[in-house]
């Protein structure tokens, strides 16, 4: 089975995932890779430093040992209109 490197990306800052993850489909890769970026988002917005203000790019790149694989994004951004 093919060897996923799942990549986090929070704005400019990039972590290497080093150990990586054996699936045997590229739809199993989505999957893992959207799952994962669900999470990343979930806990930045219940992180106490975030205040709602800010935008937030995410993303989870996913490489194998040939190169890139695909990408999953997230932007999140909140447009206040009242103080």
């Amino acid at each position: 089975m093919p060897r996923y490197y799942f990549d986090f990306r929070d704005g400019d800052n990039l972590s290497f995932d080093e150990d990586g993850m054996e699936l045997s489909s590229i739809a199993s890769v989505q999957e893992e890779a959207a799952k994962t970026l669900a999470e990343m988002a979930r806990d930045t917005v219940r992180s106490p430093k975030f205040d709602g203000t800010e935008h937030r790019r995410m993303a989870v790149e996913v490489r194998n040992d040939a190169g890139p694989v695909l990408q999953v994004k997230f932007t999140f951004e909140v447009a206040r209109y009242l103080s």
